[in-house]
């Protein structure tokens, strides 16, 4: 049954944390995800001085909450430096209206914001790939996914930022997790982890820039609601290619959460103590190589995006 009074205050409560058996207020809820990002980023020393940092913001509830907390967290600090990059992937009706919210939030908390396009960028929108292609959902993330982070790496690194935080949230990275168990693919399970910059070796290396995850440990749910205690102006759709195997392990995940409460966190804890061991065992197959065609980060001679995209 749910308790309607904050475990801490004894005011009436706005969430329940089932795996943990606590209720909180708005205030101690707001305080305990600032301050659980806070705990995360500095565990895993995800920001040191001299950093700049890009923030990946797709207009969406994990992203604002994303740069709302960076924002907070190193705000006052004049050895770090925070922008925020958005894609337009050109995807006709939400895609303007998300990169709207992600301009009004960045006005807001008065962060420089940098857009870029799939259109300029690679040639063609997402919306005109999958006519071109015939598509079905089941392969459009794919496509999207390498394009954008060929983009937000190669721009990062013109921008002059060291470092990409993502908003990565529980739910996501639980879901990431058990779709590369289910694949068998541990060179990209090795990709994951708080942060993304693990022993990389290789003449393509030093063109990669890391990914660090500030809400890797926050559940999706407290997210949304962080985000809308905060008023932060996000677009609440997902995006309409949405598809493939991780619908399904999400809704999985989800029902095991439901009955199981904390689930998600063991999955990610467990593969956090496994991760060095399969770094290890990958860490040949993981060797980064320099795109012959474009210069950037690949694991072969021509990297993925060039592949898909850029070879007319």
């Amino acid at each position: 049954m749910r308790s309607r009074i904050c475990t801490i205050c004894a005011k009436p409560s706005v969430i329940v944390r089932s795996h943990e058996g606590r209720s909180l207020c708005r205030r101690h809820f707001m305080e305990s995800v600032e301050r659980n990002a806070r705990k995360y980023v500095g565990k895993h020393r995800m920001i040191e001085s001299g950093d700049r940092i890009g923030v990946a913001l797709s207009g969406g509830k994990d992203s604002a909450v994303a740069l709302y907390v960076l924002k907070n967290i190193v705000g006052k600090r004049k050895d770090v430096s925070l922008c925020a990059l958005s894609i337009d992937e050109g995807i006709a009706g939400s895609r303007d209206a998300a990169l709207k919210k992600a301009k009004q939030l960045c006005k807001k908390l008065g962060v420089k914001h940098c857009t870029f396009s799939f259109r300029k960028e690679l040639g063609m929108t997402l919306d005109a790939k999958v006519r071109k292609l015939k598509l079905g959902r089941e392969g459009v993330c794919g496509f999207c996914g390498i394009a954008r982070r060929w983009i937000l790496n190669r721009e990062a690194r013109g921008l002059g930022l060291n470092k990409l935080a993502l908003g990565i949230n529980l739910n996501d990275e639980a879901e990431s997790i058990m779709m590369n168990y289910v694949r068998g693919d541990m060179l990209r399970a090795a990709r994951l982890g708080p942060v993304t910059n693990y022993s990389i070796s290789g003449r393509g290396a030093r063109l990669f820039i890391p990914r660090i995850k500030p809400l890797r440990m926050i559940p999706e749910p407290e997210i949304e609601l962080y985000a809308k205690f905060a008023s932060l102006p996000f677009h609440p759709k997902h995006c309409r290619y949405r598809g493939g195997i991780r619908i399904d392990v999400e809704k999985s995940l989800d029902m095991l959460e439901k009955r199981y409460p904390g689930t998600m966190f063991t999955i990610v804890s467990t593969f956090d103590r496994i991760l060095p061991g399969i770094r290890s065992a990958v860490a040949q197959e993981g060797y980064v190589l320099k795109c012959k065609k474009c210069g950037e980060p690949a694991s072969k001679d021509i990297c993925k995006c060039c592949e898909l995209w850029r070879n007319g």
